[in-house]
């Protein structure tokens, strides 16, 4: 049972694979609780487990073995249609690639999450278009995706994972793609987000200077939390 206030609670996950060579073990009694609007940073080297961990968190997988409680539910004892609603209501994505539709316009990028919750066409596009200001970008609605930067496409991507009023964003190297100016950018819009929309942020970043925009940082090695602490406030990117 998870505490008040815990969005994510954790406790003894492991996650295999199965191989032609036999089993091969991503995560291994993995233990960890973040509270609702902490802002999270995990980072490791390739192959230390964080991206299989961010997968199940947001129960895009499942672990082999331990629970997983999301927002006080606990995850693998739910039928996969209301881990489906649970992940659409509770969880906004963020990724790498951005992950837009080439021949959709933005308007219709962002909203496109609403079109699975049966929302009028109406207001997916006022929610869209208040998305688009709030990411800076309101006069774009009609553009199409390889009509703006990289970082404006990041811009979008994080106004769509926020048209359902989720409480967690889930960020995967949001900034892989992205040239530093570009990257600061995108860190102070999560950072905002994190600090006056009090939205939950877990973050898969290799950069440390990505990183220091979080409150807490949580290092993986070899599919265990090797280190969990607070970003120091000399290092932190905002005060």
């Amino acid at each position: 049972m998870t505490a008040a206030g815990e969005v994510i609670r954790t406790e003894h996950i492991y996650k295999s694979y199965a191989t032609a060579a036999g089993a091969v073990d991503v995560l291994k009694d993995v233990n960890l609780t973040i509270r609702g609007g902490e802002f999270v940073a995990v980072m490791g080297p390739s192959g230390s487990g964080k991206s299989t961990f961010m997968n199940i968190i947001g129960c895009l997988d499942v672990p082999s073995r331990g629970q997983y409680w999301l927002n006080g539910h606990a995850v693998n004892e739910l039928p996969k249609d209301e881990v489906a609603r649970l992940r659409n209501e509770v969880i906004g994505f963020v990724f790498q690639g951005f992950n837009l539709l080439p021949r959709a316009n933005l308007l219709d990028n962002i909203s496109l999450p609403l079109v699975y919750a049966n929302v009028s066409r109406r207001e997916r596009l006022t929610r869209a278009q208040t998305l688009l200001e709030k990411v800076g970008l309101p006069s774009y609605g009609r553009s199409l995706p390889n009509q703006i930067s990289g970082g404006q496409q990041q811009r979008v991507a994080i106004a769509r994972a926020l048209v359902n009023h989720p409480s967690l964003i889930l960020a995967d190297e949001p900034t892989g793609n992205l040239d530093s100016k570009t990257s600061k950018e995108i860190m102070e819009l999560f950072a905002e987000l994190n600090r006056n929309d009090k939205i939950t942020i877990v973050l898969v970043t290799h950069e440390a200077d990505i990183a220091a925009y979080a409150q807490r940082l949580v290092h993986f090695v070899d599919g265990r939390i090797a280190s969990d602490a607070p970003v120091a406030a000399e290092q932190r990117a905002i005060p």
